[in-house]
Formats: structure tokens, sequence, C-alpha cells
């Protein structure tokens, strides 16, 4: 559904697609500089318009809505599932809230796009997935936030690697380093309850690499060996009404989800058919800021990749010279890359925030497109059986688990 309103800009006229976002923390902010900036280097088909920002402290959500741009604030997201004049909901919000939402946004007609993980448990990530293929055939269309897909870098790779470059993949190695829990008196936060976040390392951060493997292999994880550790059992409550950079209380609240994963895995189908991988997600790896960091090693060669260094890919030929070869520094700033056209001149860096730009821009023109955006919620559901296989091998001593259903 879209707007019968229309946007006038630069001489044309386009029709609009209202927005409501639940969620104003890291993730809202994020979101809501890509509903900004998209329209503004995309040429896109209709006109996003930053109509209602949601959350449930009436205070805080105010505050947002004048920081972010939004026209509107909410306290009540159901609101905005009964206002017509919202065409896409945008959630933000913790994982425990991500199936009751989507499912009623999508029943309403409302296009969905979800952060991930899906959902906090397989369960549910069943049930919303089953809601947006119905949905799907009534025009509605559903995507899961995967925002590292857009990384001008990884898409250059997965075209790379869809030319044959790396011939058979053999080995996989995917790690999501950070370091923000090193400090054992860091405070409680939602991330840290299982109840709220569904698991903790594992699937905040290791969701994306298990997403980016599939993703650049067009293979996937059939089962997995696992380890999951939790350091610090119990943390700070932070006091009402103070942020995480505020002071914390003298009680101490019970961590419930894990600090570090480490899993074994193998692949099947795609450019990775019968492949092994190893992966790790920590909020441990003291020094480690944000470092996501895929290395795949095939028949004709190999990529590297480092979030930290976002603008770079690293490729090897197998092919070339036994005198020539070697690891090659691709700086993915040219107009033939990915995305890249849309921004600033050759040589010019991007950053994080670029991805979310990338991912609205490819949301709206699935959406005026009338096709399926990719990750769909099927993808996510796949993810959401990963997370669950390694929480189920871990439980077990590491025992080999199928993440089929």
């Amino acid at each position: 559904m879209q707007h019968t309103k229309e946007h006038r800009m630069n001489g044309t006229t386009k029709p609009t697609l209202g927005v409501a976002m639940v969620g104003y923390g890291f993730m809202g902010a994020a979101h809501s500089q890509g509903w900004r900036v998209a329209p503004r280097f995309f040429d896109l088909d209709a006109e996003p318009v930053l109509h209602t920002i949601v959350g449930r402290d009436a205070s805080r959500v105010e505050d947002a809505r004048a920081k972010f741009g939004w026209e509107n604030a909410q306290t009540d997201w159901r609101r905005v599932i009964d206002d017509p004049a919202i065409d896409i909901v945008d959630i933000c919000s913790p994982g425990d809230s991500h199936a009751e939402i989507a499912i009623a946004a999508l029943a309403a007609g409302k296009h969905v796009l979800c952060e991930k993980p899906l959902a906090n448990t397989v369960e549910e990530a069943e049930r919303m997935t089953e809601a947006a293929e119905r949905a799907s055939g009534d025009g509605v269309r559903s995507m899961v936030g995967f925002s590292y897909r857009r990384v001008p870098a990884i898409a250059f790779a997965r075209q790379l690697i869809g030319q044959g470059r790396l011939g058979e993949i053999r080995q996989v190695r995917a790690q999501y380093l950070q370091d923000w829990l090193a400090d054992e008196n860091g405070p409680m936060t939602w991330r840290l309850d299982k109840s709220s976040a569904g698991s903790g390392s594992l699937g905040d951060i290791g969701a994306h690499a298990i997403d980016l493997v599939e993703h650049l292999t067009g293979s996937q994880l059939t089962g997995v060996s696992g380890t999951l550790e939790t350091f610090v059992t119990e943390r700070p409550l932070l006091r009402e009404g103070v942020g995480l950079s505020g002071t914390a209380s003298a009680a101490r609240g019970q961590v419930t989800v894990d600090d570090a994963a480490w899993f074994t895995a193998r692949l099947a189908g795609g450019h990775a058919d019968r492949a092994i991988g190893a992966f790790e997600a920590t909020r441990y790896a003291t020094g480690r800021k944000n470092a996501l960091r895929i290395e795949l090693s095939g028949s004709r060669g190999a990529l590297a990749f480092d979030l930290e260094a976002m603008n770079e890919l690293q490729f090897y030929d197998a092919t070339a010279p036994a005198g020539e070869q070697g690891f090659t520094r691709i700086l993915v700033t040219e107009p033939e890359h990915p995305y890249m056209a849309h921004w600033w001149p050759t040589g010019h860096a991007i950053g994080y925030e670029h991805a979310f730009s990338h991912e609205i821009a490819d949301f709206v023109g699935a959406i005026t497109r009338g096709t399926d955006p990719e990750p769909s919620f099927a993808d996510g559901l796949h993810v959401q059986r990963v997370l669950a296989a390694v929480e189920q091998s871990a439980a077990a001593g590491s025992a080999w688990t199928a993440t089929a259903p």
C-alpha cells in the first residue's frame, strides 16, 4: 500500500511511503539516518516520510523524535498499526517484541523491516515467516535488517565468488570480535537478559557472521558443534533513569546469556558445498572494537574482509604465476563497485552508517517494483535455526547438531 499523497522533489512528483519506527536506541539512530539519507543519494521511485517514532518512555521518545527528525512520537506501537498514514513499520526494538509487532503489522498490510536476529526463538521466527509469506501474496513486503550485506566490499566479494574466482570454497573462518563487556563492572543492559535478547554474543553479533557466510557463498550451514561461555554472571544494575554512561547502583543483576560463542560447522550447496567452517562471536575480545572478520579459502583463490577496514577487500588469485601470487588489497571505492557510484569521488571512503542507507534504498526499491526483498524472513528463520542448534549443541557438551527443522 502507498499514500495517495505525493511529494515534490527536484521538480518531480513522487508517491510517498509513511514510515513508523519502533525503537529509538542505537539501531533507531542508525535506521533514522538511513531513512533520511537514502532518498537524497538514491533515485527512489517513492519518497519515505519519517512519520512516527515509537518508544515506551514518552520523554525519551520525544527527545529522539526531535533529534532524528521524525514528525511524530508515540508510546504505543499498536497506534501506528492502525494508522492509515503508515505504510512501513521498521522494528528496531529488543528481540522479545519482534514477533508480536511484525505479525500485527503484516496482517494490517504494512511492509515490515525487522532488525536481526529475526526473533528470540525458532517458534517465533516460524510464525513471523508464515505471516510474511501470507502477506507477500497481497503485495506486502518484508525484510530482515542484516545490514552488512550492503557494505560495498562484501557486495563486491559476492560478485567475485559468483564469477568463480575462488573456485570451490573449502574452508570458512568467520569471527565477530568486540570488547565492550570486557569490564566486569560494566552495567547490566537488556542485551544481557535472555528474556529480552534471546541470546548474547551468539545472536547479537554471531548472527551477522552466519548470514554473511551464507550470503557470500550461497551455501547453508547444515550442522554445528558449539561451545558457549558466560564469564561474568552478575553485573551492576543501573540506577533508575540513568543511562549506560551513568552511575550504576550497588544492586546486581543476573546475566542470563552467553558472553562468547565458538562453533564449527559444515556447509552444503552453493559455492561452498562440503566446506567446513569455524565461527567465533564474543564481546570480550580485548582491544577489538567491531572486528567482523571473514576469510574464505577456495581452490582458485581466497578472500578476506575485516569491518574495521570496511572499504578494503583482500583477494588472493591462486591461478596467477607463482612469482606473482599474494594477497592484493582492493580499495572498494570505485564507481564500478556496488553502491559506490551514488557517493563520493574515487578513493573517498564511506562508513558504517552508509550500509543502512543502502538497506533502505534496496527495501524501498523492492516495494515500488513489487518484488520480495532479501534477506527474507525465511532467511532470518534459517539463521535462527542455526543459533538454536549452537545452543542445543553447547548444552549437550558440543554434540554435533543438525540445523534442519
